[in-house]
């Protein structure tokens, strides 16, 4: 170290002993700013305009035409198309629909035992293939969900390096993935939804959650309308199934409703407002999803006795085989025939709570099972009475009978504990912000 260095050091030494404070504010502030510093000293540069500017010149040979056509030559372009399988597809009508013309891939699909049993008479397998240039086969992919066990399977066939085909089945857990939309009632839920490329089913789990406070059937307003954030599940990036509801507002003549799935440790999970309160009933308010109600709970004229009486229960018009969900808990402790009611079930929910599901044309449960809330009980039929398809639905209460949708209104769960109280808050505060983008989303994509 020289001298001067040295002589350098100790004064600075001596200011810090007797400046602490004054310096220590000088550096903090230095630190503080040190973008703004930076900024600073950059902007002393020189001018660009000042700098010096070289300008090089070299000359390019393209290749030839021919040339350029042969390295477009040595590329492979495989396309890729995909379709649904429809009933009545054959090896050769789906590989049209793919666009592949290819004699000894259609030989080897039509012998091969999975493609026949997994693809041909499996109508809305979605199906992908890849096709060369020629259009021949180079693979072909369909995926599909089996059960609820979060999976989903994959068939796939593939070219080898030696030009023959093999076939493998794989399984893959389904990916979560978030959506949102937004729709405007102008004729129907379901018309609106289709408008806003939304799953039916979320059409119906929207009608199911506030089934106890909106009449769908016959309470809808033009102009009424709804955000909604929901899962979709998904398979190599493709949507294969519609998940749950995660939240959803809906503005009915003018109220507004709100909801979020919320489910706390050991619980099996339900719909709450945001500020805390159980949409989740005891029982659903209609044994069909989302179907259409021919006969209120009311005085009626019987279409088959041809006289006024009351009608102690709901009709609901639907094709025969339409599935019939029990709407609470309970055990069957009927099944079979009842007099004009036909095929008939009855579900014992409590003490005091039972449930009449009749015109069924099966039945799917036996005496005495043990039923949980929206499982299938039956199909709707037109035995007995019944002058047409319909399921006949009661409620009874100690054997009076009740209005069903009446009696729904009037069972709901307990509130959160206050151990999930904050863990429900952040998820009501995020959920709030999703709907709130679903909606403009909309707006912005209307104008």
């Amino acid at each position: 170290m020289t001298i001067a260095a040295e002589r350098a050091l100790s004064i600075a030494a001596g200011v810090l002993e007797q400046h602490p404070r004054k310096l220590t504010a000088l550096l903090a502030a230095i630190l503080l700013g040190g973008g703004g510093g930076a900024f600073a000293v950059a902007s002393f540069g020189p001018d660009a305009s000042a700098l010096p500017v070289r300008e090089v010149l070299e000359t390019v040979q393209p290749a030839s035409l021919s040339e350029q056509a042969e390295a477009l030559d040595a590329h492979v372009f495989n396309l890729y198309r995909s379709d649904v399988v429809r009933p009545t597809d054959t090896v050769e009508s789906l590989l049209a629909r793919l666009g592949v013309n290819d004699a000894e891939a259609a030989a080897y699909l039509r012998q091969d035992a999975t493609v026949r049993t997994q693809l041909l008479g499996r109508p809305g397998r979605t199906v992908r293939a890849e096709a060369t240039e020629q259009h021949g086969l180079a693979g072909l992919t369909a995926r599909w969900v089996n059960d609820d066990s979060g999976q989903f399977r994959r068939l796939v066939v593939q070219r080898q390096a030696d030009g023959r085909f093999a076939t493998r089945m794989e399984s893959a857990p389904l990916a979560p993935s978030v959506r949102l939309g937004s729709g405007t009632i102008r004729s129907s839920l379901f018309a609106a939804v289709d408008e806003s490329h939304i799953p039916d089913e979320i059409a119906v789990q929207v009608a199911d959650i506030f089934s106890a406070d909106i009449d769908f059937h016959r309470g809808l307003r033009k102009g009424d309308r709804f955000s909604v954030v929901y899962e979709a599940l998904e398979a190599d990036g493709e949507p294969l199934r519609t998940g749950r509801v995660l939240s959803v507002e809906f503005v009915n003549n003018g109220k507004t409703l709100h909801a979020v799935w919320f489910q706390e440790a050991g619980s099996k999970g339900g719909y709450y407002t945001f500020d805390g309160k159980s949409l989740t009933s005891s029982y659903l308010a209609s044994p069909m999803e989302f179907s259409r109600v021919t006969s209120g709970f009311a005085m009626r004229f019987h279409p088959v006795l041809q006289r006024w009486r009351a009608h102690l229960g709901v009709d609901y018009g639907a094709p025969s085989g339409t599935p019939v969900r029990t709407v609470g808990d309970g055990i069957v402790e009927f099944a079979g025939v009842q007099n004009g009611f036909g095929n008939v079930v009855i579900v014992k929910h409590n003490n005091s709570d039972q449930t009449l599901y009749a015109h069924l044309s099966r039945i799917d449960v036996r005496l005495g099972q043990a039923v949980s809330q929206g499982q299938r009980v039956g199909a709707v039929g037109a035995t007995g009475w019944a002058t047409g398809p319909h399921l006949h639905f009661e409620f009874r209460v100690n054997g009076a009978h009740q209005d069903p949708v009446q009696v729904a209104r009037r069972h709901q769960n307990v509130q959160l504990t206050a151990a999930s109280r904050p863990s429900f808050e952040r998820l009501a505060r995020s959920m709030r912000a999703q709907l709130s983008a679903a909606a403009l989303a909309t707006v912005a994509s209307a104008e």
